[in-house]
């Protein structure tokens, strides 16, 4: 009788643990926060909407449990005690399983670590690259504000030759690191979002490589259908 009750404790455990991993059950801290509200969003479609909210009252700790079809981009915003809403926003993807986010009231985007989302961890691996392109850029942007109303053509030209010449260099890193990723989520959601650009040979280079589960998730469902449009306006053309 110790025998079958010691087996199915186990078991329940087993079922409990089960489906703690088909939430993505996410809990957190946000230092400072004594009273107002943590609003946990994604876009469906085009709309971004509020899947869920929690009351912070006194306990700066929060925790959503949230079923994720499909790993994703979520936002978490604070509305604060007197109804505004904070302009800065933590943007995590969303998976499955246990995941923890830590930051400040006073630095809440940009103070956030989020921890237990593979897919969250290789994003935050490209936009350490991406980061080399964007302080490139500033440079760019810096020369020609130096320039002014001085009509300088060559000078002009010579920077736009080289800004386009570093878009195409921040195209073909974000393709190669998908490629590099192509096991996970966030590989066709780069595309989308940061190289959607691109030759369409070079979108249908990594939608090809990508594994058969990551072709029929969120993002990769979106890059078909993105290249399937893309093709048919070079056929119009």
């Amino acid at each position: 009788m110790r025998y079958f009750l010691f087996i199915a404790i186990i078991l329940l455990t087993l079922i409990g643990c089960s489906a703690d991993t088909e939430k993505m059950n996410l809990t957190g801290t946000v230092k400072g926060l004594k009273k107002g509200t943590l609003l946990l969003q994604k876009f469906e479609d085009t709309v971004l909407v509020t899947v869920d909210s929690v009351i912070v009252d006194g306990n700066s700790n929060f925790s959503f449990s949230e079923k994720v079809e499909s790993p994703e981009i979520y936002y978490l915003y604070v509305r604060l005690k007197d109804g505004s809403l904070r302009d800065d926003r933590i943007t995590f993807f969303g998976e499955n399983g246990a995941l923890n986010i830590q930051t400040n009231l006073k630095n809440f985007g940009s103070a956030a670590t989020v921890k237990g989302s593979t897919n969250d961890s290789i994003l935050k691996e490209y936009d350490k690259l991406k980061q080399r392109y964007v302080a490139k850029n500033l440079e760019y942007i810096e020369q020609r504000y130096k320039k002014g109303k001085k009509n300088n053509d060559s000078l002009e030209l010579e920077l736009n030759r080289k800004q386009q010449a570093l878009i195409s260099s921040k195209y073909l890193t974000t393709i190669n690191f998908a490629l590099n990723n192509k096991e996970y989520e966030v590989a066709p959601y780069l595309i989308l979002s940061e190289a959607y650009n691109s030759s369409v040979k070079y979108l249908d280079t990594v939608y090809n490589s990508l594994a058969p589960k990551i072709k029929d998730s969120k993002y990769g469902k979106e890059l078909e259908s993105f290249i399937v449009k893309r093709k048919n306006e070079d056929t119009l053309l």
